[in-house]
């Protein structure tokens, strides 16, 4: 159908489309705003909000391309970061010994679990204990002076018997060669004979044996007997000090988790007491991957914080990470960019400053 159209209309209708779409164009370039500003709303933009928390409301301005700072956020921390410390078991809260902001030494009881049933397996540990010692000293010991003395007498009532019962036998027997005394007298004799001499030599072995002391294999028993007691008073006692939580270093209780009453599961994440040593307080900065190669140790550095306005706390890098990772701090800004890899770099504060550990704070430090 297009081919029956002369060649001549179909250019003049491509001329007259060119045509518009151009007058189009010029239209739209030339054209005034769709919307005007409304002059309260241009009143309104000009006018300068208060800050409802006082002081000027001021950020840092942000370092000039080729500057010799490089920037990150950083967070504050005790000298050798934060100890959580956590109960080995799970118990009820006896007692909190402690309170935040208080200083104490490695060593001292920070928390106290109850203990009641530890305590009595202690106690019962400790008797039979005291029971297989006092056995022990009885075996080395072996019998007494007075029972030695009365198997002694003992053995000697017996030998005197056994003597007389021989005479007789030997009398008895001269009569029943004579025919003045009869076969069952002398069978008597000869019995009577025998079982004296029988109980004199049982008496004597058991005055030997007296005399002896105890066996060395008895001896070796209650020892064993008794180091085996020693070892379930050294559990108790282990059990019932696991009870007793006690703070790992010398340093400041930063926060009690718990209180008195409650059930403490040493399965949870949440420890009982969080402390550290805030004798020096250091700052955990993250460095983007873009900057690792200006950061060395030992360069100069200072931090600033939102609360303290433009002041300016100085320290120095003492340690930067050998391992990449992802931002630990983030600041909730809209703009800020999370996936990035940083390296974790150290910053020591030259005087105890009145920043608190946790604190999220800007820091910067001399390129090198």
């Amino acid at each position: 159908m297009l081919d029956k159209i002369p060649g001549s209309v179909r250019v003049i209708a491509f001329l007259l489309l060119l045509g518009s779409c151009g007058a189009q164009i010029v239209r739209n370039a030339t054209a005034a705003p769709v919307t005007e500003p409304i002059a309260k709303d241009e009143k309104k933009a000009e006018r300068e909000a208060k800050s409802r928390v006082g002081g000027p409301d001021l950020k840092d301005a942000l370092p000039a391309a080729g500057a010799t700072v490089v920037g990150g956020n950083g967070v504050v921390e005790p000298a050798d970061r934060e100890t959580k410390v956590a109960a080995q078991v799970s118990a009820v809260v006896a007692d909190v010994l402690v309170r935040e902001g208080q200083q104490v030494k490695k060593g001292e009881v920070l928390v106290q679990l109850e203990a009641g049933v530890e305590r009595a397996v202690l106690g019962a540990a400790e008797a039979d204990l005291a029971a297989e010692r006092a056995n022990l000293t009885r075996v080395q010991r072996g019998v007494r002076v007075e029972d030695k003395d009365a198997v002694a007498a003992d053995a000697q009532a017996a030998k005197s018997r056994a003597d007389l019962s021989a005479g007789i036998l030997a009398r008895t027997e001269q009569l029943a060669k004579s025919g003045a005394s009869t076969p069952d007298e002398l069978e008597r004799a000869r019995r009577q004979a025998t079982t004296d001499l029988a109980t004199y030599r049982a008496t004597d072995a058991r005055l030997r044996a007296a005399e002896a002391g105890s066996r060395i294999e008895e001896v070796s028993f209650q020892k064993a007997r008794v180091l085996a007691a020693e070892a379930k008073v050294a559990q108790a006692q282990a059990q019932l000090e696991r009870l007793s939580v006690r703070a790992p270093i010398d340093g400041e209780v930063l926060q009690v988790k718990v209180r008195k009453g409650e059930l403490y599961s040493f399965q949870g994440t949440e420890p009982l007491v969080v402390m550290g040593d805030t004798s020096k307080l250091r700052v955990r900065m993250d460095v983007d991957e873009r900057d690792i190669a200006r950061v060395v140790v030992g360069a100069s550095a200072y931090v600033t914080a939102d609360a303290f306005g433009s002041e300016r706390f100085a320290g120095k890098v003492v340690e930067v990470s050998r391992r990449f990772g992802r931002k630990n701090i983030r600041t909730d800004d809209p703009i800020e960019k999370n996936d990035t890899k940083v390296l974790e770099t150290v910053i020591e504060l030259e005087k105890n400053t009145r920043l608190v550990p946790g604190q999220r704070v800007s820091s910067f430090v001399t390129a090198g």
